[in-house]
């Protein structure tokens, strides 16, 4: 059964508040600060670091069934996957994409349409927004015109963590479920494996905002999640004592019904070989000490 939830932006947001939103964030396009490299291009005309312009790039879409549990449901989680990224993983396992951008370049409109198609056509359970920072002026116009032609679903803004507390403010009221990534808790790490020198500050500002605005996870009737924080963290090869520091972090500092996935499908992909510490696979054994000290902590685990 489809979620009857209806979204923040219905039941608080007026259409004009809304413009205001989309005005302010195509400031961007052509002095693009949305995320913390603060590049300050004209897209239009120049890339910044994410490599993206100011049309949006659609690598795929539909629904998807290898999400959270909460997300899935029986109808899957309504996935549009975006070109580019504002990290460099050099593990990424959709470098095709992050690295690459590919996709093909696609309006507003045409966005708004597929967001209503998730919703009606396919009966998806939420509009799962994957690596979004980058096209947040296009995603809060696309969401103002299918809302207007009545989108009532959920939206999830799966993120790298990497965000920028001006941009995560402008999306307030709009999503609903922010489901970001918590990669690292030391700073060397975000540095050499994602070329980011601040990651761990950033994403710790990052969850707090989005933890104020949304709170724990909420779960309807049916099992879907319709509000709320959910952390996904990778373990990896060589990682544990980190993931510790990183879990640790979601104990003390977030609301106690966020929800966190704590994954162990390492595996290497794109440069990960040029290190030899990320060349093999994730042990039993580190995953099983990972998941021990989460228990420990009573962190709220996915399954």
């Amino acid at each position: 059964m489809q979620s009857k939830y209806v979204p923040c932006y219905h039941k608080i947001l007026t259409n004009k508040i809304l413009q205001k939103k989309v005005e302010q964030a195509r400031q961007h396009l052509t002095n693009c600060n949305l995320c913390p490299h603060n590049c300050a291009v004209n897209r239009k005309e120049k890339h910044g670091f994410c490599r993206a312009t100011d049309k949006v790039v659609l690598s795929s879409y539909g629904p998807h069934m290898g999400e959270e549990p909460s997300l899935v449901g029986r109808h899957g989680s309504g996935t549009i996957f975006f070109g580019y990224c504002n990290m460099r993983c050099v593990y990424c396992q959709n470098c095709e994409l992050s690295f690459g951008g590919e996709g093909e370049p696609v309006t507003n409109v045409e966005l708004a349409e597929i967001m209503l198609e998730l919703q009606n056509f396919y009966k998806c359970h939420n509009i799962n927004l994957v690596t979004p920072t980058h096209f947040v002026p296009n995603i809060l116009e696309a969401v103002l015109l299918a809302a207007e032609r009545g989108l009532m679903l959920p939206l999830v803004y799966n993120c790298g963590g990497y965000e920028k507390l001006e941009t995560l403010k402008l999306l307030e009221n709009v999503i609903d479920i922010y489901m970001p990534d918590f990669k690292y808790n030391q700073f060397e790490r975000g540095r050499k494996y994602s070329g980011i020198k601040d990651y761990p500050a950033i994403v710790k500002k990052s969850l707090k905002e989005m933890d104020r605005q949304v709170g724990g996870l909420k779960i309807d009737k049916q099992g879907i999640a319709y509000r709320g924080l959910l952390i996904r963290h990778l373990v990896m090869p060589g990682g544990v004592e980190d993931t510790k520091e990183i879990l640790k972090f979601i104990k003390e500092a977030l609301s106690p019904d966020c929800l966190v996935n704590l994954m162990k499908q390492y595996f290497p992909a794109h440069q990960a070989y040029q290190f030899e510490e990320l060349s093999r696979r994730l042990s039993y054994n580190e995953y099983q000490k990972a998941l021990a000290y989460a228990r420990t902590l009573g962190v709220n685990l996915v399954g």
